[in-house]
């Protein structure tokens, strides 16, 4: 996830956050990284869940930001 800043005519992209999705036999992981909130993985045997607990965590850091 990446926002692109136009500074005096130059564009700058700033990486925002890290996501890496794994599926480890019949677990989903979700390992997110950023500055705000840090390390954190999710677990689940459902990848829906994972992926709405990442969603919402996100929405949750990038507003409160």
């Amino acid at each position: 996830n990446q926002t692109k800043i136009l500074l005096r005519g130059v564009m700058v992209e700033e990486s925002l956050c890290n996501v890496e999705f794994i599926k480890d036999n019949n677990d989903y992981i979700a390992r997110v990284q950023s500055d705000i909130g840090g390390l954190r993985e999710y677990r689940s045997s459902s990848l829906e869940e994972v992926l709405e607990q990442v969603i919402i965590d996100l929405q949750e850091e990038f507003e409160n930001a």
